[in-house]
């Protein structure tokens, strides 16, 4: 299987410095994420329900900064 990396709807900041990829690393298996400035540096591999953990605490993180 091909890995197909897509920047992440939440990469942003000033100049794109916080910029992360995400791929779906096997059908049904772990989710990667890696520095898309940086795509040769090696990724983490997160099971599914890590990864969304993650991203729910990543938004609540945010929220509260506002």
């Amino acid at each position: 299987m091909s890995t197909k990396w897509r920047k992440s709807s939440y990469s942003g900041g000033v100049n794109d410095e916080h910029c992360v990829e995400v791929s779906r690393l096997a059908p049904g298996g772990e989710i990667g994420v890696r520095d898309s400035k940086n795509p040769d540096g090696g990724h983490l591999s997160l099971p599914v329900a890590e990864a969304a953990c993650l991203i729910q605490r990543l938004k609540q993180y945010q929220e509260s900064q506002a």
